[in-house]
């Protein structure tokens, strides 16, 4: 399936980077737009969607993802994350004059109940190769479609 980051649809949307848009306009009109381009990619079919970490802090982004789709959530532990996103310029603080360990604690603090909420699986992803997490999220994605044949659901039983 062809794989779309909201991120970059947002930067192609707006023409501009998200630390831009975010230091020229706040977080709030951020998450505006990728709440615009979340519905607009969220209802179609055949697509990995890549989304943003903060997506999931809107409801209506919830919704969205979760009524056409399979969500995943891609479970880390805190030094994981850092490793993983410390290289990123892309990526604008989310709390002010924290060390960016205690930003990603706090943040995942906040985020991990949303996470659980708006996912169908998790998936943990520390010291895993991503043919390992790929698979599992396969096996996962094929249980949900076998149910939503069934039932024509689009939820799995939360386990």
């Amino acid at each position: 399936m062809p794989l779309v980051s909201i991120d970059e649809r947002i930067v192609e949307k707006t023409g501009r980077s998200i630390p831009e848009i975010v230091k020229e306009q706040g977080w709030e009109h951020f998450r505006d737009i990728e709440t615009a381009v979340v519905e607009e990619w969220g209802g179609r079919d055949g697509l990995v969607l890549d989304c943003g970490g903060g997506a999931i802090l809107r409801d209506r982004n919830r919704r969205s993802l979760r009524r056409n789709g399979f969500v995943v959530w891609l479970k880390a532990t805190v030094p994981t994350i850092i490793e993983r996103i410390s290289p990123d310029t892309q990526r604008p603080s989310l709390t002010s004059g924290k060390s960016f360990t205690d930003e990603v604690s706090e943040v995942l603090a906040v985020r991990s109940p949303l996470y659980e909420k708006a996912a169908h699986q998790g998936v943990s992803t520390d010291n895993r190769t991503p043919d390992e997490i790929a698979e599992q999220i396969l096996e996962a994605f094929a249980e949900f479609s076998a149910k939503s044949q069934v039932d024509g659901s689009h939820r799995l039983p939360r386990s």
